[in-house]
């Protein structure tokens, strides 16, 4: 990465700032991989309270992963909760990689991966079918004791926009420059005060982005209010002129008839 004498130092003051702000992250690791990726592919698109959610739901819903991956994405959907783009594509990317997963390994298992070491378990992760570079870089760091560093696209815009990193750097490069500027053994650490950074500035936009549309709509509301009220009064004018002047005419008429 360009400058990143620059951007190193930036990531540690903002790893610094973050622990400070933030209460001590507890690490999460998942029994198996396919939990993980599971896990990944929704925490990908919604937040981790959510995702947490939804594996409850999905456990409950599906008898187990192989019964997920031959269900229909409308079940799915109907389980993620609200049907949109979001939840449809979710869907869509869980099935197409159990289905990948199942068709190369005849089993909705990988644990075998756990034994040939990591570098060769993310050569055959990143093989499926369907897979991200988040979802990769999330089971590395969750179900196989690796070290990567998985990144949202929340997060990756939050460290473009705060210019954290080079703007001309991609998915793999900004990960591969965090990894190389955080310890394995604060790997989890850093992505999810990161992760927790990124989607809470998010949020604060959006609200004021509400808020913003809110008042403009108000604003406009009332302009149109003031304009309907002028026109009104204009035409009550205009009516009143119109009713005098009608009425001086007829005197003047009477009056000359009169004579």
């Amino acid at each position: 990465m360009k400058n990143s004498k620059d951007y190193s130092q930036k990531i540690q003051k903002l790893y610094r700032s973050l622990s400070r702000k933030y209460p001590k992250v507890q690490k999460v690791s998942h029994e198996t991989i396919i939990d993980s990726i599971i896990y990944a592919v929704i925490s990908a698109e919604m937040s981790e309270k959510t995702t947490d959610s939804v594996i409850k739901k999905f456990a409950d819903y599906f008898v187990d992963w192989n019964d997920l991956r031959v269900s229909r994405s409308e079940e799915i959907v109907e389980v993620l909760g609200k049907d949109n783009h979001v939840t449809t594509d979710i869907a869509s990317t869980i099935t197409r990689i159990l289905n990948g997963i199942f068709n190369e390994y005849h089993k909705v298992s990988l644990e075998a991966l756990k034994k040939i070491g990591k570098r060769p378990a993310k050569q055959a992760l990143e093989k499926i079918d369907g897979i991200s570079h988040f979802v990769v870089d999330y089971c590395l760091l969750t179900a196989l004791g690796g070290h990567a560093m998985p990144l949202t696209d929340k997060m990756i815009k939050y460290l473009r926009t705060n210019e954290l990193v080079n703007p001309d750097a991609d998915e793999q490069q900004i990960g591969g420059f965090l990894a190389k500027q955080i310890s394995a053994k604060n790997g989890y650490e850093f992505y999810a005060l990161l992760r927790h950074e990124s989607e809470s500035a998010t949020a604060k936009k959006e609200t004021k982005a509400g808020t913003t549309r809110k008042k403009t709509s108000e604003a406009k509301t009332k302009s149109k209010t003031k304009t309907k009220t002028k026109t009104k009064t204009k035409t009550k004018t205009k009516t009143k002129t119109k009713t005098k002047t009608k009425t001086k005419t007829k005197k003047k008429t009477t009056r000359m008839k009169n004579a």
